[in-house]
C-alpha cells in the first residue's frame, strides 16, 4: 500500500494462501485509523541486547534509544490490523516481534494511511515502513508509476514474503468479472496508492470508449470492502491474502467471493531509508536469523501466509 510515489506496486502483496488467510477467522477484523499517532501495541520483542544475539549490527543510536519505529498502515487484516484492545497484531506485528528478539529492541507499530509511509520514513517519522509493502525499482529509485518520473528519493527494502493481487465482488453477483480484462464499463474500489489502483489505472487506459473504467480509491482497504459491500461499485481489488480474508470473515463468508487469479506476484519488503544501510543489513540478518530457526515458518502459518514464504531475505529483490 503505498501512493503514486510509493506505491505497494503492481506486483503487491503475495500469495498468502486462502486456506491460511482463512485460518485467521478468530482474529477480528477491525479497522485502523491513519491518526498517524503511535499505536497502543509495542511491538514486541526483548528490550536486553544482552541477550539478543544479533543486537550489535544495530547502529548505535538505535540501540541507545531502545526500539525501532515503524510506520504502518494497521487495518489491512491478516497482515497488519487492530485487535479489539487496539493492539496491532498480525503477519508483520509477530515478524517484527521475532526480529526484536534477534536485536535487543522494541519494533514499535505506528499507526498512518499507506501512501504517506514513505514519504514518513523518509521526513524521520519512521526509522522504517513495514505494511505489506511490495517491493518495487519505482519505490527503490523514487519513481511516480504514473509519470515516470523521480518525485524523492527511494528506499532500500529487506524482503521477507511473496504476494499477488486479486479481485473480489460481491457473492453471487459477479457481473461477467473474472479477471482485470473484464473491469470495462464497471466501478471498482481500491486503497489508495497501492498496486491495485496502479493495475486499475493501466487497465482503465485499454477501456473503449463508453464503457469507461471508475476507479474509486479510499484511504484504508476497509473503506473499499464496506463501499464493495453497500453496493456502491462492482468489484474491489486487495492483495490476495487480505482479499482472502476479507472473503471468509466479512457477514460469515457471506459478503464476498475472489474472482479470477492473483496476479502480479512481488516480494513485500520492509522499506529503509538509503542511508540507512546498517540498520537495513540488521533488519536482514534478523530476517534470516527466524528463517533458519523456524520461528518465521510457524509465523507465516499462523496467519496463513505459508504459500508466500521465501528461503531467504534479500535486499531490494523487487523488480
Amino acid at each position: 500500500m503505498t501512493a503514486s510515489s510509493t506505491r505497494r506496486t503492481t506486483a503487491a502483496r503475495s500469495r498468502l494462501a486462502a486456506a491460511g488467510a482463512i485460518a485467521v477467522a478468530s482474529a477480528l477484523l477491525l479497522t485502523g485509523c491513519g491518526d498517524q499517532t503511535k499505536d497502543s501495541s509495542k511491538g514486541s520483542g526483548s528490550a536486553s541486547t544482552a541477550s539478543a544475539p544479533l543486537a550489535g549490527k544495530l547502529p548505535k543510536e538505535i540501540r541507545d534509544k531502545g526500539r525501532i519505529e515503524v510506520g504502518s498502515d494497521i487495518a489491512y487484516a491478516p497482515v497488519e490490523f487492530k485487535d479489539s484492545s487496539g493492539k496491532a497484531v498480525g503477519l508483520d506485528p509477530d515478524l517484527a516481534a521475532a526480529m526484536g528478539k534477534q536485536l535487543g529492541v522494541k519494533l514499535e507499530f505506528q499507526n498512518g494511511t499507506f501512501d504517506a509511509l514513505l514519504t514518513g520514513l523518509r521526513s524521520g517519522r519512521y526509522d522504517i515502513a513495514m505494511s505489506a509493502m511490495t517491493d518495487n525499482k519505482n519505490r527503490q529509485e523514487g519513481v511516480d508509476p504514473d509519470t515516470g518520473k523521480k518525485v524523492g528519493e527511494g528506499v532500500d527494502f529487506v524482503d521477507y514474503l511473496t504476494a499477488g493481487v486479486s479481485i473480489y465482488t460481491r457473492k453471487g453477483e459477479t457481473q461477467g468479472i473474472a479477471g482485470w480484462s473484464d473491469l470495462c464499463g464497471k466501478k471498482i474500489a481500491v486503497e489508495r496508492g497501492t498496486v491495485s489502483e496502479d493495475l486499475a489505472k493501466q487497465e482503465a487506459k485499454k477501456c473503449p470508449s463508453g464503457k469507461k473504467l471508475t476507479i474509486e480509491p479510499f484511504d484504508d482497504d476497509q473503506q473499499s470492502q464496506t463501499r464493495l459491500r453497500s453496493g456502491g461499485v462492482d468489484a474491489a481489488s486487495s492483495d490476495f491474502p487480505v482479499a482472502a480474508y476479507a472473503v471468509k470473515t466479512s457477514g460469515g463468508g457471506k459478503d464476498f467471493q475472489i474472482v479470477g487469479q492473483q496476479v502480479e506476484a512481488a516480494p513485500y519488503g520492509i522499506a529503509v531509508a538509503k542511508k540507512d544501510t546498517q540498520l537495513r543489513d540488521a533488519l536482514q540478518a534478523a530476517m534470516n536469523a527466524i528463517i533458519k530457526n523456524g520461528e518465521y515458518a510457524k509465523i507465516l502459518k499462523k496467519w496463513g501466509a505459508q504459500d508466500g514464504a521465501v528461503k531467504e531475505s534479500v535486499i531490494n529483490g523487487g523488480k
